[in-house]
């Protein structure tokens, strides 16, 4: 179901996006700067593109920057998890030969007595 709905709604996007592509043929010119401040700095470049192309550029442009807007904000996030998890390891490794130390030194008589099975308390 979830994956039939998916498809459904890539085709309505697909649908929406060809819709304005056709509505916005219209050929427009984009500039470098302004007239006056490209001709009195000797830079006149424009290029003309169609309306669309600018509109789904835009889109992209938007998108890409909150992509790499969010992923500098996480890095803190992933700076601490990171460390976490080396720490648990770490960890884990001291636990395992602090573990081992414990079996390999020999037990008090004592405690040996009294932890042996079937006897009374």
């Amino acid at each position: 179901m979830l994956r039939w709905l998916r498809w459904l709604f890539l085709a309505a996007l697909a649908a929406v996006l060809v819709v304005l592509a056709l509505a916005n043929r219209g050929v427009v010119t984009l500039r470098l700067l302004p007239d006056e401040a490209g001709s009195f700095l000797g830079l006149q470049w424009s290029l003309e593109l169609p309306l669309f192309l600018v509109i789904f550029a835009g889109i992209l442009l938007g998108l890409l920057v909150g992509f790499v807007w969010e992923w500098l904000r996480e890095a803190r996030l992933r700076s601490a998890a990171s460390h976490t998890a080396r720490e648990k390891a770490r960890l884990e490794r001291e636990l395992a030969r602090a573990s081992a130390d414990s079996a390999a030194t020999p037990r008090d008589e004592v405690l040996a007595l009294l932890e042996q099975p079937g006897r009374a308390r």
